[in-house]
């Protein structure tokens, strides 16, 4: 459901010039506006990514469409874009947010941890079914992702066992560059979607290391591309319908692929899988 931002919290790194912001729902979003310097289509990226993730079972912050009014825009001159020395207005209407995992001022993120916490991630498997996912999509950027703590029940079986026990968990975000960011296109290399931390890569041996992901991307239906179409604003695309759907044609096509494309970094300059002989 579209929701309504109403306070700006602070500006966050990264070339889409994001924004953190507080929404009418009760959380917090950072928020990648439609005039954004890398391109609308950023934001059709994000959500479709969004939505495929979530059906593919591989934790990523949730997503939302945002509504950014005048008024909030009037109030708060800091909501801009900085293109050189000059100043670029956010245009008022939907852009894409994805949700911090808290409140702000109490929930502490983390692009980085050390390897000894790095190891004691409890999700850190997925870390080999959101390669998967990426290089069926064509990810063009390094694979990217936060770290939070937080409450271990839902991510593990066994934790369910000791109550309020806490943990790091992991969720793969920033998928703007997906289908090679506004080229829609899909050019593979080794490297690509690759996490620059090779530690967690290190159990994989086999194809089997990669399941169930990938098997749900071999097998991945058509009802899940169409209710993630169904969720793009017009504005978003903007003459860019049949583009899209081409795209989309191609990507399923390319699913049976992926084997494939996980073997050629085996098989690159850098090798992720020390142990998969």
């Amino acid at each position: 459901m579209p929701i309504n931002a109403t306070r700006l919290i602070r500006k966050m790194r990264g070339g889409a010039q994001a924004h953190l912001l507080e929404c009418d729902d009760g959380h917090f979003y950072v928020v990648k506006f439609r005039n954004n310097p890398q391109h609308r289509r950023i934001l059709v990226n994000e959500l479709i990514a969004s939505v495929f993730l979530n059906y593919l079972q591989i934790a990523a912050p949730e997503a939302a469409i945002v509504n950014v009014p005048p008024e909030l825009l009037a109030a708060n001159p800091d909501i801009h874009i900085q293109l050189g020395s000059r100043r670029l207005a956010v245009e008022p209407g939907w852009h894409f947010g994805s949700r911090y995992p808290g409140n702000p001022a109490t929930t502490m993120v983390y692009d980085f941890v050390p390897d000894l916490l790095l190891d004691k991630v409890v999700n850190l498997d997925q870390f080999l079914g959101v390669l998967a996912f990426d290089k069926w999509i064509g990810n063009a950027d390094a694979r990217q992702s936060i770290f939070y703590r937080a409450r271990l029940e839902q991510w593990s079986p066994s934790a369910a066992e000791r109550p309020k026990q806490h943990g790091f968990v992991a969720r793969m975000m920033d998928h703007g560059y997906v289908f090679d960011g506004p080229h829609w296109r899909f050019s593979d290399s080794p490297l690509q979607g690759l996490y620059f931390r090779p530690t967690v890569y290190r159990k994989a041996t086999s194809f089997d290391d990669f399941q169930p992901w990938l098997d749900r991307i071999i097998s991945f239906p058509e009802e899940v591309v169409d209710d993630a179409l169904k969720q793009i604003p017009p504005e978003w695309l903007d003459g860019d319908e049949a583009v899209l759907e081409t795209l989309l044609s191609k990507l399923m096509a390319r699913r049976k692929r992926v084997p494939g494309l996980i073997r050629d970094s085996q098989k690159g300059r850098i090798n992720p899988f020390p142990h998969w002989k």
